[in-house]
């Protein structure tokens, strides 16, 4: 099977994104973040002011629902899982307690499919060193298809948490996870429902999550107190505002709107050979 580009080689070029930074970014003011995210990250979404005032509301909102309304300022990752948007958004809460936009780009939730498919779950989940994050091995399944992504990208375990299954009636357990997937095959989908029930994410929005510490507050909270952990990358810049939160809702939108094109999914994935059971592409 031809492939334009090895795997070391994107880890290369991943590499060389991070160090491309001009300056460190742990002492710039919160915001300076929405220009980093322009810069840095490859797919994004353009959010009019009145769709980043409305996730907001509704970020605020499901924060205060979670017994949250009284948080340090720290980032906070939101999802839209509503098959119409299917869509990340990235913000920060003000010591005040207001919502700012930082940036957004497409993802893919849990879709309809075979046994172990779940509907993504909506809530507060909580990224803590209770359930320690890995990094993807970079191996393919029967397809050749890396359902983590490239070797070396961070995978974000926020535990079990209770889902609708696709498959039959009823709820079940699942294990939440936010993650790249296949840069060939399965990025170019990025906008619509795709996984098992976690959530995939650019490659370049991960490395931004990564490098920067965007969700580690935890991580930063038991290092303080001598903990290591083999996940995090000796060069990685920690943010003062590294928060832990990564909130998932559902517009239940009817309609797509236009700031949230739905791919143009050109790129085919490789057909299931007669002789070849492929092990499931991992969420």
């Amino acid at each position: 099977m031809h492939r334009p580009f090895s795997n070391d080689f994107r880890a290369v070029i991943l590499a060389v994104w991070l160090l491309a930074t001009t300056q460190s970014f742990a002492m710039e003011p919160a915001l300076a973040l929405r220009e980093i995210y322009m810069q840095k990250v490859d797919r994004q979404l353009a959010v009019p002011q009145e769709e980043q005032h409305f996730y907001a509301e509704q970020l605020i909102h499901e924060l205060q629902q979670a017994g949250l309304e009284k948080l340090p300022p720290q980032y906070v990752v939101l999802v839209d899982r509503s098959p119409q948007v299917q869509a990340l958004l990235l913000f920060w809460i003000s010591d005040a307690g207001l919502a700012e936009f930082i940036g957004a780009s497409p993802v893919s939730t849990g879709r309809k499919g075979g046994f172990m498919y779940y509907e993504t779950p909506i809530g507060v989940f909580d990224h803590t060193v209770a359930n320690l994050d890995f990094r993807a091995e970079g191996t393919e399944n029967a397809l050749g298809i890396l359902g983590y992504g490239v070797k070396g990208m961070r995978v974000y375990d926020f535990g079990w948490a209770r889902a609708r299954r696709t498959w039959k009636p009823g709820e079940g357990k699942m294990r939440l996870q936010m993650h790249t997937t296949d840069p060939r095959y399965l990025e170019p989908r990025l906008g619509t429902v795709q996984s098992m029930g976690c959530i995939r994410i650019p490659a370049t929005l991960n490395a931004l999550i990564d490098h920067y510490g965007i969700l580690d507050a935890d991580y930063e909270r038991a290092m303080a107190s001598s903990r290591h952990f083999w996940t995090l990358q000796p060069d990685r810049e920690p943010t003062r505002w590294s928060g832990r939160y990564l909130v998932v809702m559902d517009s239940n939108r009817a309609t797509r709107p236009d700031w949230s094109p739905r791919p143009s999914m050109k790129v085919r994935l490789p057909k299931v050979k007669p002789s070849i059971i492929p092990a499931p592409v991992r969420r």
